[in-house]
């Protein structure tokens, strides 16, 4: 069953990327949700079955006001192909529907909650691969696109994803809100810069997909779980201390690529009370993952001699995906060049 799910995901994702009919790209979204709620649901306790049923309706909600902005389109220009979104009220009414899928601020409520409800494996699909689509549909029809409501869709938010997260315990609600700031970052510059949007989205999947792996490896579902990845592995928590700061963007990490190239160019575009603004709400950001980094590197849990510690049980599943993902998190940064060419 769960191959079937994966499967109808990828292909999902591969129609809504490829189609230039909206009912075809209407299509591989509703397949997308449809595959990931019986994912989500798969604990059988309430949390998850809450979690599913808020993915539902607020995607649900989303296609639905696509399909409505991709009509009032046609009615209006004669034609159902996704590049040609010349109708006003339709492109105004597709923003906010993709928005409303990404989870992007204002229309972000539904993320925390709904990762809080999957396990980490759901909510690292959740963050990267359900991404993907709408992002397409967002590149798609760029060109038609109100290049202010995108900068500040993406300006609140950067700064409600900083601000939401440093007031959680739970690392699921830590990397929804992250997720929401990183998607900020990549609306913000997408109307000016697309492939930097594009470049933004494949480092962030890759450091999310990284982290994730991390902390289903060490099975940390709280900051206080972090506490014990020592006793696991320590090569873990080197690695995840370097990946923590990677996304928060630290200078000699990949994860300060894009915003280096996205701060580069809004500058360029006279838009600097924007860059400015991005650029604090990232240190927002960066405070939660810097307590991250303190609670997994510099403390102990305080465990009693009793405690089962964590070495005992050896991670048994194959982690190259993580070591891979996590290795091109971590030095990426000096092949930037050979990149923005």
């Amino acid at each position: 069953v769960l191959s079937i799910m994966i499967s109808s995901l990828a292909t999902g994702t591969i129609i809504t990327m490829t189609s230039h009919h909206w009912l075809m790209a209407w299509i591989g979204l509703e397949m997308n949700t449809l595959a990931i709620i019986p994912v989500i649901s798969t604990m059988y306790n309430p949390r998850s079955t809450e979690a599913a049923t808020k993915y539902f309706l607020t995607q649900a909600a989303a296609s639905a006001m696509i399909l409505f902005s991709s009509m009032i389109n046609a009615w209006q220009t004669g034609t159902w192909d996704i590049t040609n979104l010349s109708y006003s009220p339709a492109h105004i009414l597709l923003t906010t529907a993709l928005a409303m899928k990404l989870g992007l601020a204002p229309m972000h409520f539904w993320l925390p909650e709904v990762l809080q409800g999957s396990t980490l494996t759901t909510a690292l699909i959740i963050t990267t691969w359900q991404k993907l689509a709408p992002m397409a549909l967002i590149f798609m029809t760029l060109n038609n696109l109100s290049t202010t409501t995108l900068i500040l869709l993406g300006l609140l938010s950067s700064i409600i994803g900083g601000w939401g997260g440093l007031n959680q315990t739970q690392t699921r609600k830590i990397m929804a809100f992250s997720s929401i700031a990183h998607l900020g970052w990549m609306i913000t510059i997408a109307s000016i810069m697309p492939n930097i949007m594009i470049l933004n989205l494949v480092i962030y999947m890759i450091m999310t997909t990284a982290l994730f792996c991390s902390l289903i490896l060490s099975k940390s579902k709280t900051i206080q779980d972090t506490t014990a990845t020592w006793t696991l592995s320590p090569t873990l928590t080197t690695m995840m201390m370097i990946l923590l700061l990677s996304l928060g963007g630290l200078p000699p990490l990949t994860g300060f690529m894009p915003k280096w190239l996205i701060l580069e160019e809004l500058v360029a575009q006279n838009l600097s009370p924007t860059a400015t603004i991005m650029a604090m709400s990232a240190l927002l950001s960066l405070f939660f993952y810097m307590r991250l980094t303190y609670t997994t590197t510099l403390t102990l849990s305080p465990n009693t001699a009793q405690a089962k510690f964590k070495w005992r049980f050896k991670p048994n599943r194959t982690t190259l995906l993580m070591w891979a993902s996590s290795t091109i998190s971590i030095f990426f940064l000096p092949l930037t060049p050979l990149i923005t060419q």
